[in-house]
């Protein structure tokens, strides 16, 4: 496999990237300078560097702005803490939390679950979440589900509720998905403010 195919691999894992724009992105670095490319990857060595993850919902923050294990949301005593959201990644965490419809704290699940699959352990942070759940026992009240209006995004959806019921129902928590404000197949990093807000002011 030469440079060119193996950089393409690497292209096919980024989110929504098919072979073709993969392919294209190759090229692209191709037709730059050397100054460009000595710089793109600097700055990706520098990411890893700078960015830590939340010990709390699993949040990537600026090591820079904040000191602490925890993010800004998980920190800030403002915050509601009596509910939790749960959704699939950073992007949708952001969308959210920018629109302003939702002031409790987060849990980033790392993913969502193929209808069809068996090491589901390995692919979300379903054991961390039920650690997180479990901490949080003596002030939750409501667990929100936030996933994609999907057949991936449903599964997800029946299987995480299926996963913790066993302990938020003896402790009176609610779980609640993500009303009809959102269109089928509707990606939550994509949605708009109002789209959010009735989401959120639907679910059930």
């Amino acid at each position: 496999m030469d440079i060119i195919e193996k950089l393409t691999e690497i292209f096919k894992e980024f989110p929504g990237i098919g072979e073709r724009q993969a392919k294209r992105f190759v090229y692209f670095l191709m037709s730059r300078n050397p100054e460009y490319t000595s710089n793109l990857s600097s700055l990706i060595k520098e990411l890893k560097k700078e960015i830590s993850q939340c010990k709390e919902c699993f949040k990537f923050f600026l090591i820079k702005t904040n000191k602490s294990t925890i993010c800004e949301i998980c920190a800030n005593p403002n915050v509601d803490s009596s509910t939790l959201m749960i959704v699939e990644k950073d992007s949708d965490l952001e969308s959210i939390n920018k629109s302003r419809v939702y002031d409790g704290k987060y849990f980033i699940l790392g993913g969502l679950v193929p209808i069809v699959e068996k090491n589901t352990n390995k692919r979300i942070r379903i054991n961390e979440l039920i650690e997180r759940i479990k901490k949080d026992s003596t002030i939750l009240k409501e667990i929100i589900l936030a996933f994609s209006l999907s057949p991936q995004g449903n599964h997800t959806d029946f299987y995480v509720r299926n996963q913790i019921i066993n302990i938020t129902e003896p402790l009176g928590i609610k779980i609640s998905s993500l009303g009809r404000g959102l269109s089928t197949g509707t990606e939550l990093e994509y949605s708009d403010n109002d789209t959010l807000k009735n989401a959120f002011k639907n679910r059930q």
